[in-house]
């Protein structure tokens, strides 16, 4: 059996994993796409060298990406996904049933397309009618859209090439002007144990456009460093309060979840004061 190693950009250590089967091997005029078939893990999507999704463990990661920010707004209506070509985000978000609209950006369609041949059960709902999908830059999407957005979720790659746009201060403006009043802002931003470095970059960057901002994690065995955090903000809306009550289905998020998964106060402050020792 073959085995694989991941080519993370930022991890001191290296991953492998044993490859049953290579189920397919591409290069779009963005990346490389890579699908193979693990004893544990299932079916798992790799971009430049990196594990994006597991079979698996998804739910971990998707769960926690949408429902925090979902279920601290009131009634969310309005959804901009920008990345998540495999789906598993606008799945996630159209569990709720006051969705009305969901624009799925995604710069490169080819993941897409390799998702819903491989991946159906996490691309499953991207064809959905109230799903438009939009193959183009994220940060270009935004620029000079109207204030009636209640949502806004950022599941790009690390935070390296074509992703950084996703991460400057241009880029939080045009999200801070297109929510709405009681509208939040949620991008993945590195592991706690790898990354913390970036981690307080992010919230640094953040902090300088939105009134509000904040961190959560999650475990999530196949992301360097497992220990995942989460950067929102908001107009001034606290991302710690649940606005609606937990109905939906789902593996792990729950609204005990929910209040545990932010960081502690004084922990945080530690964080941002750099007097965190690890």
């Amino acid at each position: 059996m073959i085995r694989f190693y991941e080519r993370d950009p930022y991890a001191p250590i290296q991953y492998s994993y044993e490859v049953e089967n290579i189920l397919y091997k591409g290069k779009s005029k963005f990346q490389e796409i890579i699908v193979v078939q693990n004893p544990h893990f299932g079916r798992m999507l790799i971009l430049d060298g990196v594990v994006q999704i597991t079979e698996r463990d998804e739910f971990f990661y998707h769960e926690m990406l949408t429902h925090v920010v979902l279920h601290a707004h009131p009634a969310p209506k309005n959804v901009i996904i920008i990345g998540g070509g495999d789906g598993g985000a606008v799945r996630e978000v159209l569990k709720h049933k006051t969705v009305e609209k969901v624009y799925f950006v995604e710069i490169d369609e080819e993941v897409i397309n390799v998702s819903r041949k491989f991946f159906p059960k996490v691309a499953c709902d991207v064809d959905d009618p109230r799903v438009e999908i939009k193959c183009m830059d994220g940060a270009e999407f935004l620029k000079g859209r109207d204030a009636d957005i209640d949502v806004v979720i950022v599941d790009s790659t690390d935070i390296v090439g074509f992703a950084t746009s996703l991460f400057t201060e241009e880029f939080f403006t045009s999200v801070k002007n297109c929510l709405s009043r009681d509208g939040f802002y949620v991008t993945l931003s590195e592991s706690l144990h790898f990354h913390k470095e970036i981690v307080i970059e992010v919230q640094e960057t953040m902090k300088k456009i939105f009134p509000l901002v904040d961190i959560y994690t999650a475990p999530i065995a196949t992301y360097a460093g497992n220990w995942w955090t989460f950067s929102v903000a908001s107009k001034g809306a606290l991302p710690r309060e649940m606005r609606q009550k937990f109905s939906i289905n789902t593996k792990y998020y729950s609204d005990e979840i929910h209040q545990h998964a932010f960081l502690p106060n004084k922990m945080y402050e530690k964080l941002m004061k750099r007097k965190l020792e690890w």
